[in-house]
């Protein structure tokens, strides 16, 4: 099965959530109204796409239907895709994936997000890619604070086959971070992954400890950390965008992985993160196998999320 086939099998899910509702909508309406018009609005906002890019969407979608004197419901659902489709590649137009920006060693990741989201099992999955392209990985367990995140993070770097740099429950986790950067550069690693503590985004202490985490890496790497990954939950959707506001003051963050994006029917949320926080998604999670972690390229998720099996050769 080739890329796009996997990618969208692994997407069914979700398309079939947010599409699907739209053809819903179409089909029943089988005409161009406003009633057709106020449908598709309430489906994107549902969808988690966020009410200025679904005013942008619709603002888009009226004015083609009025240029084009488009008539018939369906012209309406492919147009709007068509828009969509748009969006995507154009805010997406530059994107370069991560693992082709890793030059410096040891190449300094560090990852933010709240419990539940999905951090730990994404940073084993990164680990995993980046030994299979032939990196000598350290991962460091900077959440100190909950012994079960030490453990989980443990078996995701047995599993991959990276080193792990742990210490004991409440350590300082600026000092783990320190001392697992020091092992780094002595040992010639070629990239360092970190986890941060988890709670809650508006916990000052939190954002206070992130800042220390920048500032104890500094020390080191005075241009690390090279990336800085907010991890959120794709189910979670508006919450995204206050989760990255905040943690982006504490550490600058250069990029979003979104998790869980094969569980949800609210697809919209990939429309909006990139448009409204200027922060591209670098990798989606369509899974929960140790593979199951796909770098984000936009040319190959249009196709996989917007296009038939017909359309790419594809068997179901």
């Amino acid at each position: 099965m080739s890329l796009i086939g996997s990618l969208r099998k692994k997407l069914a899910r979700t398309k079939s959530g947010f599409l699907g509702r739209i053809a819903e909508a179409v089909s029943l309406r089988g005409k161009v109204d406003e009633e057709l018009m106020e449908d598709i609005e309430e489906i994107l906002l549902k969808c988690d796409t966020g009410v200025e890019m679904t005013g942008l969407i619709m603002e888009r979608l009226t004015e083609r239907i009025r240029v084009e004197r488009i008539t018939e419901a369906a012209t309406v659902q492919t147009a709007l895709q068509e828009i969509m489709e748009d969006i995507l590649t154009k805010d997406y137009a530059d994107a370069v994936s991560l693992f082709d920006e890793i030059g410096s060693k040891p190449y300094i990741i560090v990852f933010v997000g709240v419990n539940g989201v999905g951090k730990t099992t994404s940073i084993g999955k990164i680990a995993h890619a980046l030994i299979k392209a032939g990196k000598k990985v350290m991962i460091i367990a900077g959440d100190t604070f909950r012994a079960a995140a030490i453990e989980q993070l443990a078996i995701w770097a047995d599993r991959a086959g990276a080193s792990l740099i742990r210490s004991q429950q409440d350590a300082d986790p600026a000092s783990v971070i320190y001392d697992g950067i020091s092992s780094a550069l002595a040992k010639g690693y070629d990239v360092v992954l970190i986890d941060t503590a988890g709670r809650q985004h508006t916990r000052e202490n939190l954002m206070k400890e992130l800042a220390k985490i920048d500032r104890t890496i500094k020390k080191l790497i005075p241009e690390a950390p090279h990336q800085a990954l907010l991890v959120v939950d794709a189910t979670t959707g508006q919450n995204a965008i206050s989760q990255a506001t905040n943690f982006h003051l504490a550490m600058p963050l250069s990029g979003l992985i979104l998790s869980k994006y094969d569980g949800t029917s609210k697809g919209g949320i990939i429309f909006n993160l990139k448009h409204n926080l200027d922060l591209p998604v670098r990798f989606i999670g369509v899974g929960e196998g140790i593979g199951d972690l796909e770098v984000f390229d936009v040319n190959a998720f249009v196709q996989a999320f917007f296009s038939t099996s017909e359309e790419t050769g594809e068997e179901e």
